[in-house]
C-alpha cells in the first residue's frame, strides 16, 4: 500500500465533466519532470501521462454536467475523486489531495495547497486528470459541433461565449453556471 495523490481538472469550465485522478507512484523509477499540469505543454502532458501509466497505479473518475448541476461543482468534484479512488487496483494507505478541503474518504488524508506543483503523486494525478479531460472534450467536440470544445475545452473563452449566444447550450453544458444559464434565458426571451 502506498500514498495516493488526488487532483482534479475541469472545475471552472462551462461545459463538460469534472475529472479526477488518483495516482500511487512507485518509490523508485518515477517519471522525470512531474509538475502542475497547467505549467506543462499538451505534448509534455501526453508524454508524462504515458510514463505515469506505465509505472504507477492509476484510477480515474468523472462527474457529468448533470451531476454538477444537481450536486454543485464542489460536491461533483468530490464524487469524481471518490470514483477515481475506487478505480485504483489497490486501496492506498493514505491520501494527499491538492487544495485546502476534502471529504472523508475513510483514509488518513492531508490536503496541500498547490500540491500539484510540489508533491510528485499529486502532480502525476494533475497530469492524468488534465489529459483525460482534454481527450474527453475533443471527443465531445465531434458530437457537439459548432462550440469548438476541442480548442477551449469548455472554458469561458470569447469564442465559447459567442457559440453559446449563437447556438444556445447543448447537452454537455453546465446549466447551473451563470453564463450558460444567461444564454439559456436569452434564447427563451
Amino acid at each position: 500500500m502506498g500514498i495516493c495523490g488526488i487532483d482534479e481538472a475541469g472545475r471552472g469550465p462551462w461545459a463538460g465533466p469534472v475529472v479526477a485522478a488518483a495516482v500511487i507512484l512507485p518509490s523508485m523509477g518515477r517519471p522525470k519532470g512531474l509538475a502542475d499540469s497547467k505549467q506543462l505543454t499538451a505534448e509534455t502532458r501526453e508524454e508524462l501521462a504515458l510514463a505515469i501509466r506505465a509505472c504507477a497505479m492509476v484510477g480515474f473518475g468523472a462527474a457529468s454536467p448533470t451531476e454538477i448541476d444537481q450536486l454543485n461543482i464542489l460536491q461533483a468534484t468530490y464524487l469524481a475523486m471518490r470514483r477515481a479512488l475506487e478505480a485504483l487496483p489497490q486501496r492506498p494507505a493514505a491520501l494527499l489531495i491538492d487544495g485546502n478541503a476534502a471529504p472523508d474518504f475513510g483514509l488518513p488524508t492531508e490536503t496541500i495547497v498547490d500540491g500539484d506543483a510540489h508533491v510528485a503523486c499529486i502532480s502525476a494525478a494533475s497530469i492524468i486528470a488534465k489529459v483525460e479531460r482534454d481527450r474527453m472534450m475533443v471527443e465531445l467536440c465531434a458530437r457537439h459541433p459548432g462550440y469548438a470544445f476541442s480548442k477551449h475545452k469548455g472554458y469561458g473563452t470569447p469564442e465559447h461565449q459567442e457559440a453559446l449566444a449563437r447556438l444556445g447550450p447543448c447537452a454537455i453544458h453546465r446549466l447551473s453556471f451563470k453564463p450558460v444559464r444567461a444564454a439559456l434565458e436569452a434564447r427563451a426571451a
